[in-house]
């Protein structure tokens, strides 16, 4: 049995097709476990930039609860020079809270 031309050229091109996608398949198949212990390795550090952002978000955190415990302490002040008891001893605590607070709030210069 004769292949007619259009018949051989088909095969030969369907080879060479299939024979790329063998090799793509055989090179995934060996690279994934370095893929995978990449990714692992990625996921279980931290870089430079996410150690920096998430210091940036702690920091904010404690300045705003420094800047609300201000103020509490301020209203807390003027309602003890008003003369109520309860009020200076919740800003004793509240200055407390400041004093704790503040070594863990960096110093940014004017």
């Amino acid at each position: 049995m004769r292949m007619t031309p259009i018949l051989a050229v088909a095969l030969a091109t369907a080879s060479l097709t299939l024979s790329g996608c063998l090799a793509r398949t055989a090179a995934n198949i060996v690279t994934a476990p370095v893929r995978v212990g990449a990714k692992a390795v990625d996921l279980a550090t931290t870089s430079q930039s996410e150690a920096d952002e998430k210091r940036g978000r702690e920091i904010r955190r404690r300045e705003e609860r420094l800047g609300k415990l201000e103020r509490q302490y301020e209203r807390q002040r003027e309602d003890c020079y008003d003369g109520d008891d309860r009020a200076c001893s919740e800003a004793r605590e509240t200055h407390q809270e400041i004093e704790e607070l503040l070594p863990q709030v960096p110093y940014e210069p004017d």
